[in-house]
């Protein structure tokens, strides 16, 4: 159907279509709507009336969209927003807020395409129940029955009409009460609702009031008088007793009407049966009741209309006091507040509302709220969120300082100068935990304690007074005394703390002179020393310092500090023991990477490069032997670690495989599985990574037989006679050694023609930080083509490598074998 300028427009234009207004208006009445229209399709004709129906009256272009949607659907259109619903949102009578929410229905007639649609409209967004849109849908079948009848007798009156279509619509019935006589006409259809035989209501009030529950009466009474008095709008819910003792509830709405001299004459209505609804609204009662979550509801005057059992116990006030008062009134502390704020927002625009917010004492809690608008007022659900608010708090603290113990590690571990470490220490501990501070690094040399402290690190979170600190820092040490805190913390191993009076309790312990002005300046009102421990004595000190603005540092604060110190300590302490550590250790694994063997089939060259300045030395090594059979193996692997433990272990290991390949005469794949199994039981306690290659003494079929097995290294790279690069991947790379002593250690081989060179290395060659190893293999082929390997001897190919791959700082060892097939 194509709503248009030929269908009924809003209100017919003569008397012979006044059932067309009736049906209108009552929608208009019973949904408390704005205003109704009933669009019929042009082909649609009632005798008799044609010409008014499909007149040339314009339909309004809300409820011609409407009638179309309805209409193609054949189902409601509902919509609760129109000016944010894209269906109607465009039209002007939207855009200009005349019309905010729309109902349409098509007038179905069974087997035949939908004869129009019957539209109701509303200023204001509104939300439509179900029960309003089963309304909607009688009357539309009130007005599809009256157009069949009217085929066969235009002539019919229209109040009847209205009476006996409702009969057959099936589920509205009509009242009329005329107040000159007292005749109350109920028509058949509710008769039938409040359980009668048709033709037994004789038409008096009192007998309509006995079949009201005797309960509700006094309202329904109450209804019908206001209606009367006001001539307004009547409105009632209440229950009726079938004869066998069935209650039903049942749903009126209506108008009085006036007479000439404006006194109400009449009141016309319709009612019909919400049995269903009430037991839904009951169900929903009980689930409210029940539930753990607060919900009560406020009217749109912030009266709360209905408050559950929690809402009651969760905001500390009954619900006999909650239930008609004014929130604003009962809550003044929520005046002004977040929730104010959300809540008026909520009802005024008519979106929901979803936020958290803080509730003072008396209730001194923080509340999720979720509250939404509807024609009622407002619906309000809350939980207590204050122990999930408290927690994630903690939690957020707990991780501001885990993050912050990180990043003392992250900070000291990254320098191997101890002076450095310590400067940098100042820089962490400020603004997180202190102002400003002090740190103090004790030195090993002669004289007493004073002469041991040298300030090394100094900070302050605000920039105007770090110069101060810095005067402070550079005139405090000759200035302390045998009393002063710095003395006492050299002393004890727990914390020197001053809660308040900081500055006076400082300079009471100091020479008097520049420091203790200085002091003075900077006015500290907090303190705590905390010792940097060593190993086997006292590294560094660091004192922190908080103005009267932050409060002392609390128990947490200071276990923080104390955590901060001992990673500082010993930090430094690595630090001064690098140096020794990493001579003794270069020595031992330079000693262990022997010199490789020389065969007449085989050209071998080998490089080892240890770290720069983060480790010296690791578990990388290298490996070439000749077994009995005049096979040659070739070892490139790499311990987990980088220090001294390390290089031991790599030891220990290459020493193994070497025995165990030279004894056993075995090929790559049990080599490394007997490694496995010496490593578990010599419990060596590390892993490892390694690739094991040997290379047949003799060609065969002039290729040179090379077989290798990988425990989770990466894969050496071929390069052929023709320059080509190959990166010798197995079928699967296996598990690293040290992790499963049964594990299954495959084993793959190809055949070599004189002219090839192949290439094994550790990832310190093709790993950096910050970079994928996948990337840094690509680079490696990239160079291996570039220098023409295959054209190079091997010990020159092996130096260039290093010179183009390895940075001049290095990360991490570097072990590298180019073997060349003669």
């Amino acid at each position: 159907m194509q709503a248009g300028p030929p269908a009924a427009p809003t209100r017919a234009a003569g008397s012979d279509h006044g059932w067309l207004d009736r049906v209108t208006g009552l929608a208009v009445r019973v949904l408390g709507a704005s205003s109704a229209c009933a669009v019929l399709d042009p082909a649609v004709r009632r005798p008799g009336t044609a010409s008014e129906l499909t007149g040339p009256a314009q339909v309004p272009p809300v409820p011609a969209a409407l009638a179309d949607l309805a209409t193609r659907t054949a189902a409601p259109v509902v919509i609760a927003d129109a000016a944010a619903d894209s269906r109607v949102a465009d039209q002007p009578a939207v855009v200009s807020r005349d019309v905010g929410a729309c109902l349409a229905v098509p007038l179905l007639r069974e087997g035949t395409a939908p004869l129009g649609a019957l539209c109701v409209l509303d200023r204001e967004a509104r939300a439509w129940s179900e029960h309003e849109v089963a309304v909607l849908v009688h009357l539309a079948a009130i007005i599809v029955a009256d157009l069949d009848l009217a085929a066969a007798s235009a002539d019919h009156e229209d109040d009847r009409l209205v009476r006996e279509l409702a009969v057959e619509a099936a589920g509205v019935g009509i009242f009329d009460w005329d107040l000159g006589t007292g005749v109350l006409n109920l028509d058949e259809r509710l008769v039938e609702i409040f359980g009668r035989e048709r033709g037994s209501f004789r038409g008096t009030v009192e007998e309509f009031e006995q079949l009201i529950h005797p309960e509700d009466r006094a309202g329904v009474q109450q209804a019908f008088q206001e209606a009367i008095a006001s001539c307004g709008q009547y409105a009632a819910e209440y229950r009726t007793i079938h004869p066998g003792g069935a209650v039903r509830w049942v749903t009126a709405r209506g108008r009085a009407l006036a007479g000439p001299e404006g006194v109400a004459v009449r009141v016309l209505g319709a009612a019909y049966d919400t049995t269903a609804v009430q037991d839904g609204e009951a169900r929903l009662a009980r689930v409210l009741e029940t539930m753990p979550t607060a919900f009560f509801q406020l009217s749109p005057d912030w009266r709360f209309s209905y408050a559950n059992a929690e809402a009651g116990r969760m905001l500390d006030t009954p619900r006999e006091e909650m239930v008609g008062g004014v929130i604003w009134e009962l809550f003044p502390e929520a005046v002004g507040s977040t929730f104010e704020t959300h809540y008026r927002d909520a009802m005024s625009s008519g979106r929901p509302a979803t936020f958290d917010a803080y509730y003072p004492p008396p209730l001194d809690a923080w509340y999720e709220v979720r509250a939404w608008p509807h024609p009622d007022g407002l619906s309000v659900y809350f939980n207590d969120i204050t122990s999930r608010r408290l927690s994630d708090q903690l939690l957020d603290q707990t991780l501001r300082r885990s993050e912050l113990l990180a990043g003392v590690s992250a900070t000291l571990t990254d320098t191997l100068d101890a002076e450095e470490a310590v400067a940098r220490l100042a820089r962490v501990v400020v603004p997180e935990l202190a102002d400003w501070c002090v740190v103090t690094l004790v030195e090993d040399r002669p004289g007493d304690w004073q002469q041991q402290l040298r300030d090394v690190g100094w900070w302050h979170a605000d920039p105007e007074q770090r110069q101060l600190v810095d005067q402070y820092a550079s005139r405090r040490l000759p200035a302390l005394t045998e009393g002063s805190f710095i003395a006492r913390a050299l002393a004890s191993p727990d914390p020197v703390v001053v809660d308040a009076g900081a500055a006076e309790a400082v300079s009471g312990v100091l020479r008097p002179g520049p420091a203790s002005d200085l002091l003075q300046e900077l006015a500290p009102d907090s303190l705590v020393v905390v010792r940097l421990p060593g190993r086997r004595r006292t590294v560094g000190l660091v004192s922190a310092f908080r103005g009267p603005e932050r409060g002392p540092f609390s128990d947490d604060d200071q276990r923080t500090l104390r955590e901060i110190a001992s990673r500082a300590g010993l930090a430094i302490d690595n630090a001064r023991l690098y140096g020794e550590q990493r001579d003794l250790a270069e020595g031992l694994q330079r000693s262990l990477l022997t010199e490789p063997p020389q065969t007449r089939s085989l050209d071998i060259a080998v490089r080892y490069e240890s770290a720069g300045q983060a480790a010296q030395v690791g578990g990388d090594w290298y490996d070439a032997f000749v077994q009995r059979d005049g096979g040659t193996v070739v070892v490139i692997g790499d311990v987990v670690g980088h220090d001294v433990a390390a290089a031991a272990a790599m030891g220990q290991i290459r020493s193994v495989l070497r025995g165990i390949a030279v004894h056993a005469g075995e090929p790559p794949a049990e080599v490394l599985r007997g490694v496995d199994q010496a490593m578990e039981t010599l419990a060596l306690g590390t892993t490892a990574t390694a690739v094991v290659a040997r290379f047949d003494a003799e060609p065969t079929d002039g290729l040179t037989m090379l077989r290798w097995s990988n425990a989770g290294h990466p894969p050496p790279m071929l390069v052929d006679p023709d320059g080509t690069v190959t990166v010798l991947q197995s079928q699967e790379p296996d598990l690293l050694l040290g992790l499963d002593p049964g594990a299954q250690r495959d084993e793959t081989f190809i055949g070599l023609p004189s002219g090839s060179t192949v290439v094994l290395f550790t990832d310190g060659l093709v790993e950096r930080r910050g970079q994928d190893i996948d990337d840094g293999l690509l680079q490696l082929q990239d160079q291996l083509v570039e220098l023409r390997a295959h054209e190079q001897d091997p010990d020159p190919l092996c130096a260039e490598l290093l010179r183009r791959l390895v940075p001049d700082r290095r990360e991490d060892d570097v072990a590298l074998v180019a073997v060349r097939v003669v």
